[in-house]
């Protein structure tokens, strides 16, 4: 889309938004029901896209973004006035009489930029939490998941005008031109280099924003863990969509003497959930683009691998690969993997856990597989990160009644649910005053004697 297209757009939406017709409720809800059975219907074809894009296949598709994106809609739905009402709080009898609440308004018009690994569900949750919340939005999807763009472009033409809903398809040219533009607010999901490109623009004009970054987000397994459970939940979260998922465990990190045992009943689930080839697995996905592929095989040193290894460079795809001997010095610990490559670390106190992830950056996610529970409390709480699980993986972003998020370098903000129609509203403070009384001490001319002690008994 050329420049002067999306200033056009963003004029409309403006424009739109100040004639107030986003503000009602019904108007929202209808809007939200409009979406649902949209996404509904559509199911097939979306599957077939991300089958293009990403190599999903149709269960994975439902599960982890139709299904998901469904459920946060219906979710919205269901709370929506509740969320959307004024909320009481107390007054101080200083300001008697009177009552105070807060109201959520919508910031206006806001920006959603969407990553390719989830491209779906990463567009179409946030815009959930936009309508709600009052605003209207521009979606613009990453390039590098050409037929999810198109498809999220047709679905949204054909439920809603542009002027309250639209996407913009494109690359980096329609990012930058958008970026450029004054939005009300923006939320952003992706890499940190371009998390900051955004953070950076939205500087300028003093623009709010939610940042879902990723980062490399450990997985600690202690010397008390059911390890043949463990191992069964982190080798699906590690290679699910092909290991290109931003709350994905980056690494491990086990306790010695537990490492041969986890190494060994992680190849055994490799094996169980991937089958003996899993490049030949119908339902195992491939990287998303060359440049990935090239990026991932770089980070392999073949000396390492204990288990898969495997690559196609035709059809994209990398097996299930686990690294031993690995250090922190390796490439493959220098930057997020975001594919199916699993290192494995080890410690022999838990102390040195503490030191190593507190001094990197925090990550956007921590799992932890332990049955001490002194230790599941102490690491909870000392440990910086933006959200995680308790041995389990990944699940704690698939809930609407909690809100997801990174800190630090991972992100900032966070959204789903109730959290999610938070990010996209402003939180007005209102106090109103009633006329029938007006009391005098607050007013010039200022005088010692019981005025002054009026006021130091309600301030005191």
């Amino acid at each position: 889309m050329e420049e002067q297209a999306i200033k056009n757009l963003i004029d409309k939406q403006r424009v739109y938004f100040a004639s107030g017709a986003t503000l009602p409720v019904a108007f929202r809800k209808e809007m939200l029901k409009k979406l649902y059975e949209a996404v509904k219907g559509m199911k097939t074809e979306i599957a077939a896209t991300l089958q293009a894009d990403l190599g999903k296949s149709v269960f994975e598709s439902y599960m982890c973004e139709t299904g998901m994106a469904l459920s946060e809609i219906r979710y919205m739905q269901k709370h929506l006035r509740k969320y959307a009402k004024p909320h009481k709080v107390k007054t101080p009898l200083a300001q008697f009489p009177a009552k105070s609440y807060t109201l959520a308004c919508p910031y206006g018009n806001t920006l959603i930029m969407s990553p390719w690994n989830y491209p779906f569900l990463l567009a179409i949750d946030p815009l959930a939490n936009a309508i709600a919340a009052g605003n209207t939005a521009i979606v613009k999807p990453s390039a590098y998941a050409p037929k999810t763009s198109e498809l999220l472009k047709t679905l949204i033409a054909s439920i809603f005008p542009e002027e309250y809903v639209a996407v913009v398809t494109g690359g980096r040219t329609e990012n930058a031109c958008l970026l450029e533009q004054k939005f009300d607010f923006v939320f952003f999901t992706g890499s940190q280099a371009v998390g900051k490109e955004v953070l950076r623009h939205t500087a300028e004009t003093l623009t709010p924003a939610v940042l879902e970054l990723g980062g490399k987000s450990p997985c600690i397994v202690d010397e008390t863990a059911k390890l043949s459970l463990a191992a069964k939940r982190i080798v699906f979260g590690k290679f699910l969509n092909c290991g290109q998922t931003c709350v994905a465990p980056d690494y491990v990190l086990c306790h010695r003497s537990v490492k041969d045992e986890l190494l060994s009943e992680i190849g055994r689930q490799v094996r169980v959930q991937f089958g003996e080839e899993p490049l030949k697995n119908p339902n195992y996905g491939r990287i998303v683009n060359r440049k990935h592929f090239e990026r991932l095989c770089g980070l392999i040193e073949p000396e390492k691998i204990v288990f898969g290894g495997g690559m196609d460079e035709n059809t994209l795809q990398i097996a299930p690969t686990v690294l031993d001997g690995v250090c922190l010095e390796d490439a493959v610990m220098q930057e997020e993997i975001f594919g199916p490559i699993l290192p494995i670390l080890t410690y022999d106190d838990f102390e040195e856990v503490y030191t190593l992830l507190n001094g990197r950056e925090k990550p956007l996610a921590l799992y932890l597989f332990s049955e001490d529970k002194k230790r599941i409390k102490e690491a909870t709480a000392r440990l910086r990160y933006g959200g995680g699980c308790i041995n389990d993986v990944i699940i704690h972003l698939a809930t609407s009644e909690m809100g997801f998020g990174g800190v630090g370098e991972s992100g900032m903000g966070a959204y789903h649910g109730k959290t999610g129609f938070d990010a996209f509203s402003h939180q007005k403070s209102i106090v109103d005053k009633k006329t029938w009384l007006d009391l005098p001490m607050r007013y010039q001319p200022y005088k010692k004697g019981f005025r002054e002690w009026l006021v130091r008994l309600f301030l005191k």
